[in-house]
């Protein structure tokens, strides 16, 4: 049988990982250094992630600082993060930003679980976009004759199977994410 599913199960683990990166940056009341990852700053004219020119450290549960290893970034990093769609003020002391993060709303909260659905759906979306083109290669393959029809039709239950698998990981996720985010 020449039916590789190894390719498709890498894409969907590929799926389930990007979700996981999508949801570190998705703030659950305590102070998270992954909030900033997707934060650049102009370094010398270069776009540059800002992990990449400062020390970003967790001071106390709902405080982050950052302190750049060149003083004349703090405008910069700065300027970055009032730009981005985090909604936090920065204190600059000289030396080092410092981001407090306030308490999140009842609504907050709410608004956080609702995006974090969605970006579940959207993996989901993408696992069962990754399901239709191993189907679809499992039906050229098998009007090619290079598999015979019950090859194909136990090829398309494995894939359903795999497909499930990562549909109830993703699941998995949204449920721990969105208690976390509602755990006062």
């Amino acid at each position: 049988m020449s039916i590789e599913l190894d390719q498709y199960k890498e894409r969907m683990n590929k799926s389930i990982d990007n979700l996981a990166g999508e949801y570190t940056t998705i703030r659950a009341g305590r102070a998270n250094p992954h909030v900033l990852d997707k934060i650049t700053v102009d370094y010398y004219g270069q776009p540059t992630n800002l992990q990449s020119v400062a020390n970003i450290s967790v001071s106390e549960a709902r405080t982050l600082v950052i302190q750049p290893w060149e003083a004349n970034m703090i405008k910069e990093i700065e300027k970055a993060i009032m730009v981005s769609d985090l909604g936090l003020t920065p204190n600059n002391d000289g030396k080092a930003i410092r981001l407090t993060f306030p308490e999140l709303t009842e609504d907050r909260r709410k608004e956080l679980v609702k995006d974090v659905k969605k970006k579940g759906e959207d993996a989901k979306v993408a696992i069962r976009n990754i399901r239709r083109d191993a189907n679809d290669a499992v039906k050229k393959q098998q009007k090619a004759n290079e598999i015979s029809e019950d090859e194909q039709k136990s090829a398309e239950v494995d894939i359903q199977k795999l497909t499930d698998e990562f549909i109830k990981k993703i699941d998995q996720m949204v449920e721990t994410k969105s208690k976390e985010i509602m755990t006062v």
